[in-house]
């Protein structure tokens, strides 16, 4: 019932910028939370960070000072803004929307897009 689709990522050079968008179709929960996860060769998924329907954000402690979430509920998007980028960044970066209801939690995922970090 719900796709979402990245786009923005690429290759960057250390200290470098980029901005990841993520555009949600389909039946939305207006009462949701959207957020970006990556994976790196070799490692465990995290989550980067996340922003609530309501504003709330929370970011991985790796971005913390670096990274900025937002979204435009009208619209179903959110965009994640990478500055001061490091190569340990590098990862596939996957959207995600997550909704819960009478404890009841369903994610939502996105095709990913690979973001390089490199001189």
């Amino acid at each position: 019932q719900v796709q979402l689709v990245e786009s923005g990522g690429g290759l960057v050079q250390p200290g470098g910028s980029l901005r990841l968008s993520c555009a949600a179709s389909g039946s939305i929960f207006s009462i949701n939370t959207m957020g970006w996860y990556r994976q790196a060769p070799g490692k465990q998924r995290e989550l980067v960070a996340a922003i609530t329907s309501g504003g709330s954000t929370t970011y991985a402690d790796s971005v913390k000072g670096r990274f900025t979430i937002s979204r435009d509920n009208a619209k179903n998007t959110v965009s994640l803004q990478m500055n001061s980028l490091k190569p340990e960044d590098t990862a596939v970066y996957h959207c995600n929307l997550a909704t819960r209801r009478v404890g009841v939690r369903t994610d939502y995922w996105g095709q990913g897009t690979q973001v390089t970090v490199s001189s």
